[in-house]
């Protein structure tokens, strides 16, 4: 028979973890309502962008330019971003996002990398990877994007790298976050691929395509590691709400178990008392 005391002890237990999952879970809601309202609007405006560098890519000439050229002297390797998180408790988010990064970079000693979030940061440095940056104790991560864009930027122009890719988690809604990889530098892959559905429009650009080319491009490149940034936070918490709410309804669950042996327990103890008062009484006549 299970110890009545022993049971009372873990209900209560259970309780109050329950208690602080529920709280952890209405407190990443509310996160996971303004990262969404961010990443969703924040996605949005990268698309324009997006939009506004391809329909001057199609009338620009991209040889002259080193940011939509793959450079003349390769090195064969790679600058590497990724977002990762700081803290835990969001379900299998990092798990599938590090597998992911491993398995789209199973010689982690052939690039170098950046990391955004203690999770990346720890995985890197355990497999002994070229960490040669690490932003995860800023306290926002969109206030790194000039740095990382710099840092991009220049070791693609100096020839240090062949390229420049993001890795992080996508979101696509409170339910459904995946891993995803994405070329920043160069940007030929990107006009190859919307070469055939980019429509042409006439207007006037002033002063020239060139020189709106060239203060653009620094600017696209900020955006996509704001839009990354923006995404994976909202992948955060919306992971972590989720995982949360799953814990509650798990000790919920557990506390209803527990109680329906606790009862029995109870009822054991009860009718063995009865049943030995009744022996007792019937050994005295």
């Amino acid at each position: 028979m299970a110890s009545i005391r022993l049971l009372r002890g873990r209900i209560k237990s259970v309780k109050n973890i329950a208690q602080i999952t529920k709280a952890m879970e209405m407190v990443a809601a509310s996160k996971m309502k303004k990262a969404q309202a961010q990443a969703l609007s924040g996605k949005l405006y990268a698309q324009k962008i997006f939009d506004m560098v391809m329909e001057l890519g199609e009338k620009s000439d991209s040889r002259h330019h080193p940011l939509l050229t793959k450079p003349a002297q390769t090195t064969g390797r790679r600058l590497i971003l990724l977002l990762s998180t700081n803290k835990g408790l969001c379900g299998s988010l990092n798990t599938n996002l590090l597998r992911f990064f491993l398995e789209t970079y199973p010689n982690v000693n052939a690039h170098d990398y950046v990391s955004i979030g203690k999770k990346g940061a720890n995985l890197l440095v355990r497999m002994g990877g070229s960490l040669i940056a690490d932003f995860s104790q800023s306290n926002t991560f969109v206030e790194t994007v000039p740095a990382l864009a710099d840092l991009a930027v220049s070791g693609y122009l100096s020839y240090k790298y062949d390229g420049v890719d993001l890795v992080w988690n996508e979101f696509f809604s409170a339910l459904k976050q995946h891993p995803v990889k994405k070329t920043i530098l160069p940007l030929t892959m990107a006009f190859e691929q919307t070469k055939s559905t980019a429509q042409n429009h006439e207007f006037l650009i002033e002063p020239t395509i060139s020189e709106v080319f060239d203060r653009l491009l620094p600017h696209y490149i900020e955006n996509q590691i704001r839009d990354a940034i923006l995404q994976a936070e909202a992948s955060e918490h919306s992971a972590r709400m989720i995982a949360m709410r799953n814990a509650t309804d798990n000790a919920r669950s557990r506390i209803d178990d527990l109680t329906l042996m606790y009862n029995k327990a109870r009822q054991e103890k009860i009718t063995y008392e009865i049943s030995d008062m009744i022996t007792a009484r019937m050994t005295m006549s």
